[in-house]
Protein backbone atom coordinates (compact mmCIF):
# COMPACT_ATOMS: atom_id res chain seq x y z
CA UNK A 1 0.00 0.00 0.00
CA UNK A 2 2.73 1.94 0.18
CA UNK A 3 3.77 2.12 -3.36
CA UNK A 4 1.67 5.59 -4.04
CA UNK A 5 4.14 7.37 -0.78
CA UNK A 6 6.91 5.76 -2.10
CA UNK A 7 6.98 6.55 -6.05
CA UNK A 8 5.50 10.09 -4.87
CA UNK A 9 8.39 10.81 -2.61
CA UNK A 10 11.01 9.92 -5.71
CA UNK A 11 9.02 12.38 -7.93
CA UNK A 12 9.18 14.79 -5.39
CA UNK A 13 13.02 14.77 -5.48
CA UNK A 14 13.14 14.55 -9.26
CA UNK A 15 10.68 17.81 -9.05
CA UNK A 16 12.56 19.58 -6.63
CA UNK A 17 16.15 18.96 -8.24
CA UNK A 18 14.91 19.80 -11.60
CA UNK A 19 13.38 23.14 -10.54
CA UNK A 20 16.40 23.75 -8.67
CA UNK A 21 18.42 23.13 -11.63
CA UNK A 22 16.04 25.59 -14.02
CA UNK A 23 16.22 28.34 -11.76
CA UNK A 24 20.42 28.17 -11.27
CA UNK A 25 20.24 26.88 -7.52
CA UNK A 26 21.80 24.13 -6.05
CA UNK A 27 19.73 20.88 -7.09
CA UNK A 28 20.81 18.76 -4.00
CA UNK A 29 19.89 21.12 -1.53
CA UNK A 30 16.31 21.35 -3.00
CA UNK A 31 15.90 18.42 -3.78
CA UNK A 32 16.68 16.98 0.11
CA UNK A 33 14.48 19.65 1.38
CA UNK A 34 11.88 18.82 -0.81
CA UNK A 35 11.80 15.19 0.15
CA UNK A 36 12.35 15.91 4.16
CA UNK A 37 9.09 18.28 3.57
CA UNK A 38 7.18 15.79 1.71
CA UNK A 39 7.88 12.92 4.45
CA UNK A 40 7.50 14.85 7.52
CA UNK A 41 3.95 15.75 6.72
CA UNK A 42 3.26 11.64 5.22
CA UNK A 43 4.59 10.95 8.72
CA UNK A 44 2.95 13.68 10.34
CA UNK A 45 -0.73 12.48 8.60
CA UNK A 46 0.11 8.82 8.71
CA UNK A 47 0.73 9.14 12.61
CA UNK A 48 -1.92 11.58 13.98
CA UNK A 49 -5.41 10.65 11.30
CA UNK A 50 -4.91 7.44 9.41
CA UNK A 51 -5.20 5.60 12.55
CA UNK A 52 -8.57 6.84 13.10
CA UNK A 53 -9.79 6.51 9.79
CA UNK A 54 -9.17 3.03 9.05
CA UNK A 55 -10.39 2.52 12.31
CA UNK A 56 -13.63 3.81 10.99
CA UNK A 57 -13.61 2.45 7.58
CA UNK A 58 -13.41 -1.15 9.18
CA UNK A 59 -12.74 -4.32 7.10
CA UNK A 60 -13.57 -3.37 3.84
CA UNK A 61 -10.43 -3.29 1.43
CA UNK A 62 -11.55 -0.82 -0.94
CA UNK A 63 -11.72 1.87 1.52
CA UNK A 64 -8.60 0.65 3.89
CA UNK A 65 -6.38 1.35 0.33
CA UNK A 66 -8.13 4.68 -0.69
CA UNK A 67 -7.95 6.11 3.03
CA UNK A 68 -4.30 5.09 3.43
CA UNK A 69 -3.79 6.89 0.76
CA UNK A 70 -4.63 10.23 2.58
CA UNK A 71 -0.64 10.88 4.09
CA UNK A 72 0.79 10.78 0.62
CA UNK A 73 -2.01 13.35 -1.06
CA UNK A 74 -1.19 15.30 2.18
CA UNK A 75 2.46 15.34 1.81
CA UNK A 76 2.29 15.97 -2.39
CA UNK A 77 0.53 19.44 -1.21
CA UNK A 78 3.22 20.94 1.87
CA UNK A 79 5.60 19.63 -0.57
CA UNK A 80 3.85 21.41 -3.26
CA UNK A 81 4.08 24.29 -0.18
CA UNK A 82 7.70 24.56 0.04
CA UNK A 83 8.34 24.67 -3.47
CA UNK A 84 6.34 27.56 -3.97
CA UNK A 85 8.40 29.43 -1.51
CA UNK A 86 11.21 28.23 -2.43
CA UNK A 87 9.97 29.79 -5.75
CA UNK A 88 9.38 33.08 -3.89
CA UNK A 89 12.65 33.22 -2.27
CA UNK A 90 14.49 32.65 -5.63
CA UNK A 91 12.39 35.66 -7.17
CA UNK A 92 13.52 37.67 -4.41
CA UNK A 93 16.83 37.17 -4.32
CA UNK A 94 16.74 38.29 -7.79
CA UNK A 95 14.98 41.80 -7.58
Amino acid sequence: MLFFAKAAGIAVLVWFYMTAKNNGENPIKWAVIGVIGYWLAWWAIKLTILALMVGMVGKNFTAVFIVTQIPALVAIGAAYLVRKKLLADVLKKTD
